[in-house]
């Protein structure tokens, strides 16, 4: 059985302890300690990781009683050695950890839902909710938490005595018998729980809501707190003042400043398309009425382009082929208003290890060839 410091000092960074077991598994070492202050992942929190010694940890695991520690190295059976865990990475989960009891506690409480899922993840904290709540229900809960935060309210966790749980009103997400740890953030929240917290509320700093979307029937929420809140919102803000930049418009000012370039650019290209339209006209009416075959090789056509281009040259051509690319991958359109061009361009995918299809009048796709084989490939086709 190891002793688990985190759960007796969760601010604990450092201890000593001696080395039960040490085993091989492949090119790793499982560990097991009389003792460990390194938090074994578990009801949604992550491993810690750290040092024993001199291997570094790289993962902890509940395995009945004991905690595994996954090593880069082998320590000496009975030795004593010193542990340290990855403090910063550990807080940052404290911060998380009791942030999101804050949040789904008060939740509860204003809406009803439940808590049906925890995870954190590497760039946020996923929470997803048993019903569907609206962006002012969560603004509302966000506000409330943060409130409760700056209070720097107590945060305790203990094992109740079976006479003192059996009268404890407590979140829990399934049906606990046994010894039950709580959880409990002042009068914002009473939660069932293993993991690590703070011990006051001002240590989370924040918590945010990023994003929101509906999820099994209810609402998946992605949240930050703490280090991790902070690392965000200095992305984000850099990130705005680079593009206030560009647009030359004030932080404030982004938005409106963004749509009247998506405007500006949508009106482009339909400037764009009415001149292709009309080269693409023009490029056709050089094709002699009723020729056999009209084929293409362009530069810097997209798929819709070059289709309306294809198109174009079947209002005066039997077969008409467009490629853009070049000899290591093209692009293609063929069509005609004559024939139906689907055996077509299975013949040509297969010839030139192509990929695409469409209906009877228009094929599209993308192979590899040189310009002198498509050439040919086509000139046979259309008899010329």
């Amino acid at each position: 059985m190891t002793e688990r410091l985190y759960y007796q000092d969760a601010y604990l960074r450092e201890f000593a302890a001696t080395v039960l077991s040490c085993q091989p598994v492949g090119d790793r070492w499982e560990v097991v300690l009389d003792r460990t202050a390194f938090y074994p992942e578990g009801g949604g929190q992550n491993p810690d990781t750290g040092v024993l010694g001199k291997a570094r940890v790289l993962d902890t695991q509940e395995r009945g009683e004991q905690v595994v520690h996954t090593t880069d190295r082998p320590l000496e059976l009975g030795s004593r050695v010193e542990g340290r865990i990855n403090w910063a990475e550990r807080f940052s989960r404290m911060q998380h950890h009791t942030g999101e009891h804050m949040l789904s506690g008060t939740l509860h409480r204003l809406y009803g839902v439940d808590n049906v899922g925890f995870h954190m993840g590497h760039d946020a904290v996923t929470l997803d909710l048993s019903a569907e709540l609206d962006a002012a229900q969560l603004e509302k809960a966000e506000t409330l938490v943060n409130q409760a935060i700056w209070e720097d309210l107590p945060v305790r966790a203990w094992w109740p005595e079976p006479e003192e749980l059996a009268h404890l009103d407590y979140r829990s997400k399934r049906k606990l018998t046994g010894a039950v740890r709580i959880v409990q953030v002042a009068e914002v929240d009473r939660c069932a729980c293993c993991g690590t917290h703070v011990s006051t509320t001002g240590q989370i700093g924040m918590v945010k809501i990023l994003h929101f979307q509906r999820y099994k029937g209810g609402v998946r929420l992605w949240i930050l707190c703490g280090d991790w809140a902070l690392e965000d919102y200095r992305r984000k803000n850099a990130d705005i003042y680079r593009l206030s930049e560009q647009f030359s418009a004030k932080p404030l000012e982004l938005v409106p400043a963004a749509q009247r370039l998506l405007e500006e650019q949508e009106h482009l290209k339909q400037q764009l398309a009415a001149v292709q339209r009309q080269l693409w006209a023009y490029r056709a009416a050089q094709i002699p009425e009723g020729a056999p075959l009209a084929l293409a090789f362009e530069e810097g056509l997209d798929p819709a382009q070059l289709r309306r281009l294809c198109l174009a040259f079947c209002e005066r051509a039997g077969l008409a082929a467009v490629f853009a690319g070049g000899p290591q991958g093209w692009k293609y359109a063929v069509g005609s208003a004559q024939r139906d061009v689907r055996e077509l361009g299975k013949r040509l995918n297969q010839r030139f290890s192509g990929r695409g299809g469409g209906q009877k009048e228009l094929v599209q796709g993308t192979l590899t060839a040189s310009r002198r084989e498509l050439e040919a490939f086509f000139q046979e086709e259309a008899g010329v």
